[in-house]
């Protein structure tokens, strides 16, 4: 073995070091974007939040507490939901095609892609906790911070399947977006995330015990609340770690499949 062979030789941490800081140049050059998606969860913030505070009758700050850990679960889940699109985009450019023959290991096009989703997730997540906070949301430090971690992990869990899904449906646009919008509004509606589940249907309680979303946004809340050892938190990162491992699992296995 050569010199030369050792230096090009694929190796996953280092090759998902460099993916990963490629991947967050953009972000870091054109902060804009990350902005602009803010756009949703501030608007559901600014005019669904006043109702829920209208109807409940309870301070603004209690219902904040409950509602503002389901609009950083919604972030998670439109952000990293939509971020395949990305991928598609290049697939159809031919830069995805130069990257695979690159000497790179390939699972480390995956993990790297998804670890990006992090960065813009905490970052998008405190804007909003701060915006929030002068209306009489209030967090708990420690449950703020775990909760960050767990919409982390399960970020990179769905940026993972929506890679995933781009590298399935290739330059078929509809079909990438008709799938991800077929799952993305059940889940959301399902979790329990803009309106409480107590008086909807059994059939519908029943679905949403089994939706991973469901318990994540339940997690978060007892989180921000304090409530550390609640059992929804356990079962939260259950559901966070199961679908992060499943999803770079599907994902390895479709960029390396990739050609």
């Amino acid at each position: 073995m050569t010199a030369t062979d050792t230096l090009v030789r694929p190796n996953l941490a280092r090759d998902t070091r460099n993916v990963l800081t490629r991947e967050l140049k953009p972000v870091v050059r054109d902060p804009f974007t990350l902005i602009f998606s803010l756009l949703q969860p501030l608007v559901f913030l600014g005019l669904f939040a006043p109702l829920l505070i209208g109807d409940s009758g309870q301070p603004a700050g209690e219902t904040l507490a409950w509602f503002v850990p389901g609009v950083l679960v919604m972030i998670v889940l439109f952000g990293t939901g939509a971020t395949g699109s990305n991928l598609q985009y290049e697939m159809m450019t031919g830069s995805h095609e130069r990257t695979l023959v690159a000497p790179l290991a390939r699972s480390s096009l995956l993990v790297g892609r998804a670890l990006k989703e992090i960065a813009p997730i905490v970052v998008q997540a405190l804007v909003i906790v701060l915006i929030a906070w002068p209306f009489g949301f209030a967090a708990d430090i420690p449950g703020l911070l775990i909760g960050l971690a767990l919409l982390a992990v399960f970020g990179v869990g769905l940026g993972s399947l929506s890679y995933s899904l781009a590298l399935a449906t290739k330059d078929r646009e509809w079909l990438f977006w008709g799938v991800q919008q077929s799952l993305i509004f059940p889940l959301l509606i399902l979790s329990g995330m803009l309106l409480p589940l107590d008086d909807a249907p059994e059939w519908m309680r029943a679905v949403a015990s089994v939706n991973p979303v469901n318990w994540v946004v339940q997690a978060e809340r007892a989180l921000f609340a304090g409530d550390l050892g609640d059992v929804t938190v356990l079962w939260g990162w259950v559901s966070a770690l199961a679908v992060a491992v499943v999803g770079l699992i599907v994902g390895v296995r479709a960029i390396r499949r990739s050609n």
